[in-house]
């Protein structure tokens, strides 16, 4: 863009029916400001921020999207600050007489010919890379299981170039909790599905300490994966306990684990990359650290690519229950089927009572930060958050810590929360996941390559190596949303094939997992 073009004063509207536009100026616009068609700022409104485009009368709607986000708390003149305390929240739409199934967008044509570089697993599904990962049972074995892998990494690892990495997929749950109580089972479940993602190879190690109210054998029942105890051949999962008797003093644990892992690395090292089509593909998509930007740029960008993976043949999942609940009717006319419509507002109901129980609704989830980046309330945020979902039906969903089952598009029941959703996706099969954040985020995770794309160019410039794509050039007009969406795409398929990685690998950045366990704790 030419220097004059960057300093003329610009804003963004999402609907010829809104009457709130946002600022796209960087560092915002001071007062008197003048925009090409004549409107002027009576006062400064920072980037990303709500200016009226009209007068708009105490108790009247706020239109961004064409939906009300608020209603006006007092009169507000043209060309106003439309800050947060002027916009009263609507309350959430009730789940009853939703729209069903009865806006069903057809069916896209085909897009064949797309492939990656794979690794091919027994039970057909394919990681996008080749990762031993070392599960857990119990938060208590956390400290033994960190010694091991920093020693596997350091006099193992070197010796099997073709395995990516190690992890141990450690957590805080295992006792001390109501392991028998309604929805504990999510948790045990989520677990399970983890050790199963397509990016360890069928490979699984399971360390336990031996007391714990999760048991080996109830994490991994016997019609689930077999557990062999340490030293046995065959297929299932690897245990080892600490507290079994052979285990004298803490080398003797080091050393056990040690040994089962080198046994797996010398099996992961025999495997190689194939060629697979994109529709083996299972992508998460994922906001964090939202602004106003989100919804304009990198959220669009992302619906697009989501569509291009749809139409060819991969599964989808985009999340976050309180940031897609005030878009339920969109969702349920979209969806494939009744089935899957009822599917939708179940969950939605159930996470509903769960805010309840805890005494908070769903304007709970938007953060100071959200709040910097121009987003009034939840309403605002959650029609941002929908669009990374793009156009195509929605045909399954997901509940808490399940594996996901079908292709295209579905939707995963999960909080909002960055890392339980990352880790409810992981349980669910994801093998690459697309993460799109206004404010800045260093998110990362270390099972599944973390593609980062910024909503800004400022955000972009600054966080230049931790953001990997930057969607903020849509909203000063040198790309269109068509355009990045085949930029995501095409880079999707090279770090899925290991010819690129992304920011967060080159760093090795990653949050720890996250459990989602709405039972008690003793």
């Amino acid at each position: 863009m030419t220097s004059n073009t960057a300093t003329t004063p610009r804003y963004i509207t999402m609907h010829d029916s809104d009457n709130v536009a946002i600022v796209v100026n960087d560092r915002g616009l001071p007062a008197g400001a003048v925009f090409p068609c004549g409107l002027t700022l009576i006062e400064a409104v920072p980037q990303g921020h709500k200016v009226a485009l009209r007068d708009i009368a105490e108790g009247e709607p706020i239109l961004r999207y064409n939906v009300m986000i608020g209603r006006a708390r007092r009169d507000i003149a043209r060309g106003a600050w439309v800050e947060e305390s002027l916009v009263a929240m609507p309350p959430a739409r009730e789940l009853e007489n939703l729209p069903i199934a009865n806006r069903v967008p057809a069916p896209q044509p085909a897009l064949e010919g797309y492939t990656f570089e794979g690794y091919r697993n027994a039970d057909g599904s394919v990681g996008t890379r080749n990762i031993l990962a070392i599960s857990t049972t119990v938060q208590c074995v956390s400290g033994v299981v960190d010694f091991a892998v920093t020693r596997i990494k350091a006099e193992l690892l070197p010796k099997y170039p073709h395995v990516d990495d190690v992890v141990s997929l450690e957590h805080t749950y295992g006792c001390g909790v109501a392991i028998d109580a309604p929805n504990a089972d999510i948790p045990i479940r989520t677990l399970r599905n983890i050790a199963s993602n397509p990016n360890f190879g069928g490979r699984a190690m399971l360390v336990s300490l031996g007391c714990e109210k999760l048991q080996p054998t109830r994490m991994f029942p016997a019609d689930t994966i077999p557990i062999r105890q340490h030293g046995q051949e065959g297929e299932g999962i690897a245990l080892v306990c600490l507290q079994d008797a052979e285990h004298v003093g803490f080398e003797s644990m080091i050393a056990s684990i040690m040994a089962t892992a080198e046994r797996h690395l010398e099996a992961l090292n025999q495997r190689r990359r194939e060629t697979c089509p994109a529709s083996d593909l299972v992508v998460g998509v994922q906001c964090g650290g939202s602004d106003a930007f989100s919804g304009v740029t990198a959220n669009p960008a992302v619906g697009f690519a989501s569509d291009l993976l749809v139409r060819a043949g991969a599964t989808v999942m985009f999340s976050e229950n309180t940031e897609v609940r005030d878009g339920i009717d969109q969702l349920t006319a979209r969806a494939a089927s009744e089935e899957v419509a009822q599917a939708m507002i179940r969950e939605m109901a159930w996470y509903d009572d769960y805010l309840k129980q805890g005494g908070v609704d769903r304007s709970a989830n938007t953060t100071p930060g959200n709040k910097r980046g121009g987003l009034a309330n939840i309403v605002e945020k959650a029609m941002g958050s929908i669009i990374k979902s793009g156009t195509s039906p929605i045909s399954g969903v997901v509940r808490p810590g399940e594996k996901a089952k079908g292709r295209g598009l579905l939707y995963a029941a999960t909080p909002a929360s960055d890392f339980i959703c990352g880790t409810l996706q992981l349980a669910a099969g994801m093998n690459l996941h697309v993460f799109t954040t206004g404010r800045g985020t260093p998110y990362g995770l270390a099972e599944v390559p973390v593609i980062k794309v910024a909503t800004r160019d400022d955000l972009a410039r600054r966080w230049h190596d931790l953001m990997d794509i930057n969607a903020g050039k849509i909203a000063t007009g040198e790309a269109t949303i068509e355009d990045t969406g085949w930029e995501l795409f095409r880079f999707m398929l090279d770090v899925a094939s290991g010819r690129k990685k992304t920011w967060a690998e080159r760093w090795k950045l990653h949050n720890a997992l996250t459990l989602f366990n709405p039972a008690p704790v003793t």
